[in-house]
């Protein structure tokens, strides 16, 4: 059973002085602390990093890494910018530490080339190491920050890192009720079915002509998927029997307000008041939208709902991975919402495919309420 200094000791072992490496760690390892090792490594008292992140608040993590394992002493050698702002930024770093590597995209490779001519270091870290083909984010992180080492979540589970999981993918399968409206370019209303209004824009995908036309039609399918009724109406009969802490992930705003009492989101005045009472317990019932998905730990918390999962195994993880802070010995329910006659099965497969196969399981609905089918 490794511990997780014995992870981090092994990680750094794997970079060695390697000039680009990448490093795919489970949550719960210490991504931040691990970086934070290798930059004691490489100190000298006129050393220069650079910490590259999608987001501003995961700079905080990393303050505060450094101040709880006594590495202080490196925070005044260290700048932070995002991926945005990547291109302003100046050459003269010893090396950079590309946090959640994974949002790498081409439009970095001309300072990253540069900054590589200069002699820099390019480390890359991630829960979720892109698979290396064809995508945009594979080639950009096999090129400038190549896998050396990974350690998965399933063996922070077995390590006792994580706590325990299992994961339940409820079967569901598109109304043919002709319940939704629509209107016609006379302004005349109809009623359509789910069923109908998707295989609608599937057939706009299948038919497209040019890359545009079928990327629009693509995202307008994922759209609709998004707005039926039906994965709202079985999260809230989820909700309604769940008598642990429990937490759904809804796609839009109004679909974590109609699901849960107490939500939130950037429109929510209560949501730091929501948030809060979550935390400590006052309230065991929480809805939000995606962002909440990443750099919030809430004790406790056993259950979750997740709606949509887009065949992206970063978010699905993320999400997940708010399930995985108990005790080492609880073990974490994760239910997963799928329209099994649809793409979005698919989207499902693909997100888990990280998972251990034994801790999924497809399931017939668990509810048959009057407003589910």
């Amino acid at each position: 059973m490794k511990t997780k200094d014995q992870i981090q000791l092994e990680a750094l072992e794997a970079i060695g002085t390697k000039k680009n490496a990448g490093i795919e760690v489970s949550m719960g390892v210490g991504k931040c602390l691990l970086g934070l090792k290798h930059m004691a490594k490489n100190y000298s008292d006129i050393s220069r990093f650079l910490v590259v992140a999608p987001r501003t608040r995961i700079f905080d993590s990393w303050h505060d890494d450094a101040v709880k394992f006594d590495y202080e002493y490196l925070i005044d050698h260290i700048e932070f910018t995002t991926y945005i702002s990547l291109v302003k930024q100046e050459f003269n770093y010893d090396v950079i530490y590309l946090d959640e590597c994974h949002s790498l995209k081409e439009n970095y490779a001309e300072w990253l080339k540069a900054f590589e001519e200069t002699g820099g270091k390019v480390i890359g870290l991630t829960g979720t190491y892109p698979v290396y083909n064809s995508s945009e984010k594979g080639k950009m992180c096999n090129r400038f920050c190549p896998k050396v080492y990974s350690y998965a979540t399933d063996e922070a589970v077995e390590d006792k890192i994580l706590n325990d999981y299992q994961i339940y993918v409820h079967k569901l399968r598109l109304r043919s009720e002709r319940t939704i409206p629509r209107k016609t370019k006379t302004g005349k209303v109809f009623y359509t079915s789910e069923i109908k209004d998707y295989g609608y824009w599937s057939d706009r995908v299948d038919t497209a002509t040019t890359d545009k036309s079928k990327q629009i039609a693509t995202i307008q399918r994922m759209k609709c998927l998004q707005k039926f009724s039906l994965k709202v109406d079985y999260a809230k009969a989820l909700l309604q029997h769940s008598t642990k802490k429990t937490i759904v992930f809804a796609s839009t705003q109004k679909q974590a307000d109609e699901i849960c009492k107490h939500s939130v989101h950037s429109k929510n005045r209560q949501s730091t008041l929501n948030l809060d009472n979550f935390k400590i317990g006052a309230i065991t019932k929480l809805s939000a939208v995606e962002q909440l998905s990443e750099g919030v730990t809430i004790p406790g918390l056993k259950v979750g709902i997740i709606l949509h999962s887009y065949g992206n195994n970063r978010k699905a993880a993320q999400k997940i991975g708010r399930m995985l802070r108990l005790n080492p010995d609880d073990t974490a329910n994760i239910h997963i919402l799928c329209y099994e006659n649809s793409i979005d099965k698919r989207w499902v497969e693909d997100a888990l495919h990280h998972f251990d196969e034994s801790k999924v399981k497809w399931v017939e609905p668990w509810f048959q309420p009057a407003n589910v089918y």
